[in-house]
């Protein structure tokens, strides 16, 4: 019998690994000039998640998705910890606990709809982990400019400082990167 919820609880998990990637890279891993790897986060985190699973009574999506934020926060932190090779700092905890949850503030917002039943929030996760799944397999520079401008929310001036790249190129890598997620997702 085990054999048998091993695959399905790894695939469970599995498709929240763009998800995870996408809270983690969004905020939090940028911050750490290129210490971390975000993939190697987002494996910890469901290793971690899936030694875990068992114990977990309410597997439903909402829930799901709030118990890896929190593993995520936890992966992160112990990362930053050891980079930072100090004690404990509860502040610092606490603004990466804040940015994963600006993170998936940031993904939902981006989706915008209003569901009131349990179905149109289902519907709205599912559609989340398409989005982060989406974003994940754009090419680095277009994932790169429809974060800052749709997650971040920078204006092209910005984007254009933060990228050493000139307003026209990031236009472009934003019309392309959008254009690829559309063709990926249908209208959003």
């Amino acid at each position: 019998m085990a054999a048998e919820t091993e695959p399905a609880s790894g695939e469970l998990l599995n498709q929240y690994r763009g998800y995870l990637w996408m809270l983690a890279n969004i905020r939090v891993v940028q911050n750490l000039n290129g210490k971390l790897e975000t993939s190697d986060i987002v494996q910890q985190t469901l290793l971690r998640a899936h030694a875990a699973l068992p114990q977990l009574k309410d597997r439903s999506p909402n829930v799901l998705a709030a118990w890896l934020r929190q593993i995520l926060t936890a992966e992160l932190t112990d990362a930053v910890r050891h980079f930072r090779r100090s004690k404990r700092d509860i502040d610092r905890e606490h603004q990466i606990a804040g940015e994963i949850a600006q993170s998936a503030v940031g993904l939902e917002n981006w989706l915008q709809a209003d569901h009131t039943s349990p179905s149109m929030a289902a519907q709205k996760h599912e559609q989340l982990i398409l989005l982060a799944n989406a974003l994940m397999e754009l090419p680095d520079d277009q994932r790169e400019v429809v974060i800052f401008k749709h997650l971040r929310d920078f204006t092209l001036q910005q984007i254009a400082e933060e990228t050493d790249r000139t307003v026209p190129a990031v236009a472009g890598l934003l019309r392309r990167g959008l254009a690829r997620l559309r063709e990926v997702l249908g209208p959003v």
